[in-house]
């Protein structure tokens, strides 16, 4: 079946008056839909809810009513969530008869294109429901990694990042979505490609509330080839005009310029920074020189 090109540019361009709609500004053709006809997305990519966001959701929604319209298709005698289960379930919580609603025409395959775009969108998905969100695009909407990132507006790496947890273990994705473990910490532990090694530095992560610099020093430790965990071999000594020269760049770009030397006298010059202002310095300093020349 092919695809509708609407989905390229994201909710807004799947549902006429989106804007409108995310605004909870009144639409022609909204209507008051009995709560009792309503029944879930079953498509629905968010797979929990916090209960306490919801009482507070549900707490507004006592205050000053729905303001932003939940999204409907009709199917049967019944009305199927495209958009605002959020609502929807906190609308039940207050006792509501009615919910405002804008009632849309979509087939099953529209309608999962529409769902699984506007909650990529929201703010309130761990990574692993997101994750599958992008997988479930690609998988049942035959969309490639490049193409999806463009219909969702992220970035190409940034869908790559979160397939990959995909990758890891249960009780690790398991893990994120209970907010043991954060993002970053996921996408150190996915450099070590044994899925016991990985369980392990998950549990001290959880035992030792590890910092994602921690995780990561942790992966290159155990990534580090044998020959590089042995004793390294002493270096012969810099002669002396290279150390003059260390001295003088150090002086000149004010940090310990590190020189090394290998027995054919090849080698490397490294010139630390502290912070990104530390590196600008030190770049303007090198295109001071390059001007001066």
């Amino acid at each position: 079946m092919a695809k509708k090109s609407a989905l390229g540019r994201g909710l807004g361009a799947l549902i006429d008056n989106a804007d409108e709609i995310t605004r909870g500004k009144p639409l022609e053709g909204m209507d008051e839909i009995d709560v009792s006809k309503i029944v879930a997305n079953p498509w629905q990519p968010r797979s929990r809810f916090d209960e306490e966001k919801l009482e507070e959701l549900a707490n507004s929604i006592r205050e000053i009513g729905v303001i932003q319209p939940l999204t409907v298709r009709k199917s049967g005698n019944k009305y199927q969530l495209i958009a605002g289960e959020r609502r929807f379930r906190a609308s039940k919580i207050v006792g509501l008869d009615k919910v405002p609603a804008y009632v849309r025409t979509a087939d099953d395959e529209t309608m999962l294109e529409m769902a699984l775009v506007e909650n990529i969108q929201r703010e309130d998905l761990d990574p692993i429901e997101i994750a599958i969100s992008y997988q479930r695009l690609i998988d049942e909407c035959s969309l490639t990694q490049e193409s999806m990132s463009g219909r969702v507006g992220k970035k190409r790496a940034t869908v790559t990042n979160y397939l990959r947890l995909l990758k890891l273990p249960g009780e690790i994705q398991l893990g994120l979505r209970d907010k043991k473990l954060g993002m970053g910490h996921a996408r150190a532990i996915i450099g070590i490609e044994d899925a016991q090694a990985q369980i392990k530095i998950y549990e001290e992560i959880v035992a030792n509330d590890y910092s994602v610099r921690k995780v990561e020093e942790v992966v290159r430790a155990l990534n580090a080839p044998k020959n590089e965990e042995s004793a390294p071999q002493e270096k012969a000594p810099l002669p002396e005009e290279y150390k003059q020269l260390s001295d003088q760049m150090s002086s000149v770009f004010n940090t310990k310029v590190q020189f090394s030397r290998g027995d054919k006298g090849n080698g490397k010059i490294v010139i630390p920074f502290k912070s990104d202002e530390d590196l600008e310095r030190i770049i303007a300093i090198l295109d001071q020189a390059n001007t001066k020349e």
